[in-house]
Formats: C-alpha cells, structure tokens, sequence
C-alpha cells in the first residue's frame, strides 16, 4: 500500500500525520500529492469526505517551507465560513508553524486585520471577505504562488462567481488547484481560462451499498412531521435534518424542540457566533439533531454524521448529492432518509435522483428501519398517471384535478 513517504511528503509531516492518526493517503491523496509537489495545476473531481483538504495542503507547506517570501503567498477560496474554518483548522492541526489567516463576513475586522498585520503567508476566506480586505487594502494578491478553489461549484451556485473572477484576475499565473465535486459550464470556463495543462483527478464515491444506506419514504403530507419525529427517536447518533428555506428550518426547529425532539438550527440568518456555537455543540454531542439549509451541506467540521434526513427536497440533484455527502464519509457507515409525498412528484422527477429503495412507513413511525410498500394509499381527489405513464421513481401521481393552475415552485432563499 502506497504510503505518504512513499508520495515524497517530508519526514517530520508524515510524523505529524501519524500523531493524528492519519497512516494511509486516500485515493485522491494518492493521486494528488505528486503532481502539486512537481508544481502541477491540478483540477479534481471528488465526493465529500475524501480528504482532498489534506491533498492540496500538504504541498502548500512543503512549497512554503522551501523559501521564505513577502506576503501572501498561499491562498485557499472557499464558498462558505464554516468551510474556511475547516480548512484552516486542518492547517492548524499540521502544525507548520507558518502565520495564517481566516476571512469571512459575518464578523468584525479587528481580529482579521490583526492575523494580516502579523505577515500571513497563507490566507483562508469566503469572496466577498478577500475582495473585501483587497479593497481595504489589508491584504495583495500579487505575490500569490499557490491558489485553491475548493468547492468551484458551489460558488456558482451561491453567486459568488463574479468574485471568484475578480480573486484570478488580482493574482499572477499562480500553481493553481480546482476543486470542484460537479463541473457545470461555469467550472469548466474557469478550468480553461486560468489553468495551464492541469492534471485531471477524478476520484469516484465509493458503491453506495459499501458505506451509504438511502432510502425514501413516501408519506401523506400530515404524516411528515410524525415520520421525522420517528426517525430521530429511532437514531443514537448524529442527524442532520435539511429544510429548504431559512425560515422554515427556523419554524421545524421550534416544532422539534415543542415536541420535546432537543435540536439546535443551522441557517444564514445567524450571527457568525451563533453558528459557532451551535456547530461546537454539535461536534460534541451537546445536541445530537441539526436542523439546516443547504449552508450545512458542505464544510462542517464533523467527525461523523449517522443519518441525513432531506425533510424538504432542494432545488438541484447536485445539493441533493452534497446534502448526501454528509454521512458515511471516508468509509464510514451512514444513513440517508428522503421524505417525500404526493404534492413532491414533479419535484423528485426534476431532480432525476436514482432510483430508491422504499421504506415502510408504519414501520418507521414505530421506529424500524425495513423496507416495504411505502405509498399511502391515494388520495380520491387526486388525478391518477395517464393510461400507460409510469410513476416509477416517483411514488405518486402528479397531483392536481381538472383544468387547475400550475403553480410554479416559490424560489428558495438563500441559505
């Protein structure tokens, strides 16, 4: 088996690795370590929890042990606050003894400013926090040597590409690496635009039979809430529960927590210390159940997640897949629970999600996990599949009677 010396990182941080209990690289580990040592660009292509944070770390170190320069000379863009700490929490743990900084909005300057002033050579933050400082004149891009794009496609997805433009244009042909679990057009634009020749990594999500059990149960909308409640009680470990909006996160937090289910929420309203507080919380089994927006799907800093409950579907197959990505992370065992009912059809078709196995509902509002028939029985009201059109993969007709109006779906606020 391929060791980290074997992948030519230095004595003393395969030392430092051991310590915490990190002896093997991961697959994209394997392949990624060489190629950024050489000096490569480097595009890679892979699920949650593979430890590519590592992967794009290490060189960073060796490449700034190697001589020392003025200014910023590392610099990791992430999409959200929780992913810059994260980050910036790994780096910590290597213990490198190189000054970093961590920008994100939410908070003051004061502290921020500080880490800069004190000369950080490596510099972790969300967009709008960099440009930011740029335009604070707090902090150059000229003298980057080593820029990360981690999560390139969740970026886009939240808006930040204007500002992930302006970052590229600020630096100077700089190593770059791209990290990216989906590639929509955008990703690739930027691929083309501002890597030379980059060595392309594309690591796949172990079978899902291997570590990942996900099913879906199909409910009568009054059910829903009884079902969750269910689940939860059934479950010893950590959950994290997905709404689509902020305020409804905020109303089934309080809904949990009335019906004596202890939960603590998660969502961009909240004050950066808020976050913080309950995201300690929930590392350390203060409060075993997170209810969240999309802004949980990636980044946090958990060991491990043993159920994923989609209470609410998203908007795209891709934050399905990252809402996934939670649990059963580096070979772990997890659970995922998707809730659906009838008023969800035309949603769970849009997302073209793989096929399920489904559970038995009166099994799960007893507390068991088996699969069985899931679909309530239908509604009389509702207007059965045309003659010859499958409901596979849905569960249900698409509702509606008659000649009605088709609503079109309220957009989700950001997270």
């Amino acid at each position: 088996m391929t060791t980290f010396a074997d992948l030519g990182v230095r004595p003393d941080l395969v030392d430092r690795l051991r310590e915490l209990a990190i002896e093997d690289p991961t697959p994209v580990q394997a392949e990624a370590i060489p190629p950024l040592r050489e000096g490569r660009d480097l595009v890679v292509q892979a699920p949650t929890g593979s430890g590519k944070t590592h992967a794009f770390l290490l060189p960073a170190i060796e490449r700034l042990r190697a001589g020392r320069g003025l200014g910023t000379r590392v610099l990791v863009v992430t999409p959200t606050r929780e992913l810059a700490l994260q980050v910036e929490s790994v780096f910590a743990e290597l213990e490198s003894g190189i000054p970093c900084a961590v920008l994100y909005g939410g908070v003051g300057y004061h502290t921020q400013d500080r880490k800069l002033a004190e000369g950080a050579e490596v510099v972790v933050g969300t967009p709008g926090r960099i440009l930011d400082m740029v335009e604070r004149k707090k902090v150059s891009l000229s003298r980057v040597e080593y820029l990360v794009l981690d999560e390139a496609d969740e970026m886009l997805d939240i808006g930040f590409a204007p500002q992930v433009e302006k970052i590229l244009a600020l630096t100077w042909h700089p190593q770059t690496v791209l990290a990216s679990a989906t590639m929509p057009d955008w990703v690739r634009k930027v691929v083309e635009n501002n890597l030379h020749e980059p060595v392309q990594i594309h690591v796949a999500a172990l079978p899902e039979d291997a570590t990942l059990e996900h099913a879906r149960a199909i409910v009568d909308e009054r059910q829903r809430l009884d079902v969750l409640i269910a689940a939860l009680r059934a479950t010893n470990g950590s959950t994290i529960v997905f709404g689509r909006t902020k305020s409804g996160v905020n109303q089934l937090a309080r809904e949990l927590n009335r019906r004596r289910v202890r939960c603590s929420q998660l969502q961009g309203d909240m004050r950066q210390v808020e976050r913080d507080r309950v995201m300690a919380s929930f590392r350390d089994g203060g409060v075993r159940v997170l209810v969240a927006t999309n802004v949980a799907a990636r980044g946090l800093d958990v060991s491990q997640v043993d159920l994923v409950v989609n209470y609410e579907l998203p908007d795209s197959r891709e934050a399905l897949t990252h809402r996934i990505g939670r649990t059963a992370r580096a070979g772990r065992a997890g659970r995922a629970l998707t809730i659906t009912s009838h008023a969800d059809a035309e949603r769970w078709r849009r997302l073209n999600a793989p096929q399920l196995p489904l559970l038995s509902v009166d099994d799960l509002l007893r507390g068991e996990w088996s699969y069985g028939s899931s679909a309530p029985a239908p509604d009389p009201a509702r207007r059965d599949a045309p003659a010859g059109q499958s409901t596979a993969g849905q569960g249900t007709a698409r509702p509606g009677t008659g000649r009605r109006r088709r609503r079109r779906p309220r957009k989700e606020q950001a997270a």
